[in-house]
């Protein structure tokens, strides 16, 4: 399928197209089209419902070109995402057809951007993970480290991104001290920022070559930032993962879920054994396994240390560490670690989470 549409000229076509033509570049990327400007006139062709989206969405920038509204990088990716989520289709198409996601069903294996390399899971538990990804919009992951939390969380945002069944992956992460206190950094913000998001980039590029991430992160497609950044988004058709969630304060946790838009998932990792804040019990990820385990619609998976995928001595090390822990908090019953109705523990008078496997939903 393809369209054409007219493009004015001078002041209003740098409004409506952007700086060097930047928001044809973001709508090619986020919606896999071709565009071409020739002559006054934008040419898009690709699949009917990319293109719909995409003619949606040049409509409503000329109309801001016309208001002499230029709109931010952020505002053309909302706008993407509510073409095609239908929310800028006219009623009556809205009405005679549904958008459906592009792009083979959710395999065995995750598809990723490095060559042929294909991603799985490697315990029945991880599977479960997956399994909770495809099938709900929100999914809490709790476990120790080496569990495959965040990196299959990456994987599974990846695969979607390239069979475009979404239109853009957030990764962030609060920016919290392990024990220590660095002081000023040196640099500019992306430069002090950068070693709090060290480990998702990490994951990102066992996935995708430094060309691809370069070109997704200029256009806006692949984002890696601080939890502090979220505030005040509304995230429309994107995945969204939250690392490091133990270290999130209640109210940092209820931003952060609330910021989901249609079409999205939201994609929660962390482990409540690591907790950095100088008061645990005020960890946004334990308050939020209280107060949103039973809510149908949201799943929690918990990984333990079968679910360990790094070098032998990590399980070890956390049987070890897990141990004291047990014997440091009494007042928890932790259970049979070999139970699979067992309850991964939380802290002092804060409800527990479930293990995989368990019901979570009343």
């Amino acid at each position: 399928m393809e369209f054409s549409i007219k493009v004015p000229q001078g002041a209003e076509r740098v409004t409506m197209l952007g700086a060097g033509d930047r928001n044809l570049k973001i709508i090619r990327e986020a919606l896999g089209v071709s565009v071409l400007a020739r002559e006054g006139t934008v040419h898009v062709t690709g699949e009917r419902d990319q293109v719909a989206a995409a003619r949606n969405v040049l409509e409503r920038l000329g109309g801001a070109a016309e208001r002499s509204e230029a709109l931010s990088r952020q505002q053309v990716m909302d706008l993407i995402g509510q073409a095609v989520s239908g929310a800028l289709l006219p009623r009556r198409q809205r009405d005679e057809e549904e958008i459906a996601p592009a792009g083979p069903p959710w395999e065995a294996d995750l598809d990723v951007y490095v060559g042929a390399q294909r991603v799985r899971a490697k315990t029945a538990n991880q599977q479960v993970y997956l399994d909770a990804i495809r099938d709900h919009d929100l999914v809490f992951s709790i476990g120790p480290a080496g569990t495959g939390k965040t990196y299959l969380a990456v994987a599974a945002a990846v695969h979607m991104l390239k069979h475009h069944r979404t239109q853009k992956v957030i990764l962030c992460r609060p920016a919290v001290e392990a024990g220590e206190r660095l002081g000023f950094l040196p640099g500019d913000l992306q430069q002090k920022v950068n070693p709090y998001l060290r480990p998702l980039l990490d994951a990102l590029h066992d996935m995708m070559d430094y060309a691809t991430i370069k070109r997704f992160m200029l256009s806006d497609v692949v984002e890696v930032i601080p939890l502090a950044y979220m505030r005040g988004r509304t995230l429309n058709n994107a995945v969204i993962i939250l690392d490091e969630a133990q270290n999130t304060t209640k109210g940092q946790m209820q931003m952060f879920l609330t910021r989901m838009g249609h079409g999205s998932k939201m994609i929660v990792t962390g482990d409540v054994t690591q907790i950095d804040l100088p008061e645990a019990g005020e960890s946004g990820l334990i308050d939020a396994a209280s107060r949103l385990r039973r809510i149908r619609g949201i799943e929690f998976v918990t990984l333990d240390k079968h679910d360990i995928v790094r070098h032998r001595l990590v399980q070890r090390i956390v049987e070890a560490y897990g141990d004291g822990v047990r014997r440091a908090v009494p007042s928890l019953d932790a259970g049979d670690p070999d139970d699979p109705t067992a309850m991964v523990p939380g802290r002092s008078g804060v409800p527990m989470v479930p293990r995989v496997g368990g019901d979570a939903h009343p």
